[in-house]
Parts: C-alpha cells; structure tokens; sequence
C-alpha cells in the first residue's frame, strides 16, 4: 500500500459507503489500464473525485528514473522517453502514483505540451516542454466535467489513453512520449451530453446518484464527521481494508496474463451485444477486456458467465443509444436476467 509519512489526509476509499459500481469500474482500470478508462455521469457531491484521489493513495509506490520529466519506468528501457534513452545510466527511485486533474479551460498545449518552434529555427534544437499527459504517465489522469471540454482536447485525449502514445506536431516538427495512464471522467448529464462518438471511445460507464436508503446516507454523514474531527485517526480505522485492496489489485495486475476466455464465454458476450444493438465492435472487445480483468480480481484463472454478464453492465449502457441512458442501464440488466435464467424467448 502506497503510503507517505506527513502526506495530506484524503479520504479513505474503503470507507466509502454504497457506489459499488463505481468502485468497482475505477479498481478495474487501474489493474488494467488498457480498458480505456471510465466515465462517471451524475450528480455533484456523490463522492466521485473523493473516490479517485482514495484509490490512488492505495496503488503500491512504483519505480521511476530520478528526474524523468516523464516519470519513466527504470524496469522498461523499451518505454523509455527520447531523454531517458540517451541517459548513460539509469537509476530508480520510488513515487507515488499520480492523479493528475485536467482544468476545464486548459489550452492543448497544456495538456499536450509544446514544442518551441522559434528555437527550432534559430538554433536547430528540438525543445519540448511537458504537458498534463506527460505528467499523468504510470498514474491518473482525472477529467472533471468532461463534457464541457472541447471535443477536440478530449479527442486527442482519448487517442493518447488508446495508443500509450503522446505524439506532438507543430510545422513539420514532431515529438513523442510515452503516455500509459489511467483516465476517469465525469459530468453531470443536466449540464449538457457527450458526442456520441465520444461517449463510446470510454471503456465503461456508471452512474452515480445520491444514496436513497436513509441507514446509507446516515452513515454517509457519520464517517465524513468523523474524518474531518480525526482525519488521521480515520484513516488508520480502514488502513486494514486498504491494505486488503491494495494486496487484490496487485494480484490481480499479476494475475491478468494468465486469465482465459472461453468460447462458451466469447459466445456469450458477443450475444449480448448483439441482442441490445450494440453498434461496431469495440463493445464486444471491452466487454471481455472487462471480464478477464473482474476474473484477475476476483482470483479466478477463466473468466466465467457472471463476469461476462457483470461486465455487460459497466461496459455497454452507453453504447446503446436508443432509449434514454437510464432506461437503457435497467434493460441491459434485465436483459442479462433473462439469459441467466434461461428465459431468453
């Protein structure tokens, strides 16, 4: 478990009460940056940066090259930056995993990183100052209110998460670094939607509303009174469920390689797409991208149907675009439902 003696007190993530879908879709890309990151849609103050910066703070601390600017991984030379490449010696130290948060007005190449074409001309050096991605490479890239960003920036955005790559080019100048992160957005629908093309590009999607059990939002009062009065004394009442998670994950990245699919499974998952409509194939992909990685957590070897009919629900609901979201979302489950117990007519 990544923990930093005097660091500032976040919120613990195991203390969160309730979300389970949440949690659940923001473990999964951790272990397994390659889903294509999640989008959570709903309501303010539903504890969703709240459960990005508490993961965060349980992911195990990870080597880099000392003074990377683009936090390169000393253990993999064939990642290694253009500066890292050209080092004559690397050596390692330990970081934190990072959560980086995008501003809602923040210009491309701030977010990308800028090449000084000035110097390029006048003095034949190719100079390139990081950006926010080169910053979130090995950690968290957090996009809050993703829907009122230019569709564009999240364009690019999107394609750096899917290729691992940053690649910059500005007149016939061109730089590239290595950018692996995990991506989490959130909006809020009643603020305004996601192109269509671009709510599909996300791996999963989950849907986040205040509490409705009274005994959830009593306890949800109970444990935020408690960690502003104590933070530190809060914190070590859930290190032990932490420590738990921590542990999970890390055998779950472990584990990831090994996990098979079956054809039973395959089967199954391209049925499902198929019978709610899912348009192209990337739903197909992500839905069994999705079930190796629940199988990896949960400790299993194969992916059985209950992983495939779980990660239906995180990955497909906004890939259907024919019925409003909600309604979708209770569909694809009882639709599950109905295969499950055989009912499918």
């Amino acid at each position: 478990m990544n923990e930093t003696p005097n660091a500032p007190s976040i919120y613990p993530f195991p203390a969160l009460v309730g979300q389970e879908s949440m949690k659940l879709a923001l473990i999964l890309n951790v272990v397994n940056p390659a889903l294509g990151g999640v989008l959570i849609r709903g309501e303010k103050g539903t504890a969703k940066s709240t459960a990005v910066r508490g993961l965060a703070r349980l992911l195990p601390g990870q080597k880099t090259v000392p003074g990377c600017r683009f936090n390169c991984d000393p253990d993999d030379p064939a990642g290694f930056c253009p500066e890292c490449r050209s080092r004559t010696e690397t050596l390692a130290t330990e970081t934190r995993v990072r959560v980086v948060e995008l501003p809602v007005g923040a210009t491309e190449d701030r977010v990308l990183g800028a090449l000084d074409i000035e110097g390029a001309l006048t003095e034949g050096a190719r100079r390139f100052e990081p950006g926010l991605l080169a910053a979130a490479h090995r950690g968290i890239l957090y996009m809050d209110e993703v829907n009122l960003l230019d569709d564009h920036l999240v364009d690019v955005l999107l394609d750096a998460a899917a290729m691992g790559v940053n690649i910059v080019e500005r007149e016939g100048l061109s730089y590239s670094h290595p950018a692996v992160f995990t991506l989490v957005g959130t909006m809020n629908p009643e603020e305004g939607e996601l192109r269509p093309q671009l709510l599909d590009r996300f791996g999963l999607c989950v849907k986040v509303e205040g509490l409705a059990d009274p005994v959830e939002r009593r306890e949800v009062v109970l444990r935020r009174l408690a960690f502003e009065a104590d933070p530190e004394g809060f914190a070590r009442q859930w290190r032990e469920a932490g420590r738990r998670t921590s542990e999970r994950i890390e055998a779950a990245r472990a584990r990831l390689g090994e996990v098979v699919v079956t054809d039973e499974a395959l089967t199954r998952a391209v049925d499902i797409c198929l019978t709610l409509g899912v348009d192209g194939h990337r739903g197909d992909l992500t839905v069994i991208k999705t079930a190796l990685t629940l199988a990896a957590f949960e400790g299993r070897a194969r992916v059985e149907n209950r992983d495939i009919d779980r990660a239906a629900e995180l990955a497909l609901p906004h890939r259907v675009r024919r019925r409003p979201f909600q309604e979708v979302r209770f569909g694809v489950i009882d639709r599950l439902a109905q295969i499950r117990d055989g009912s499918d007519g």
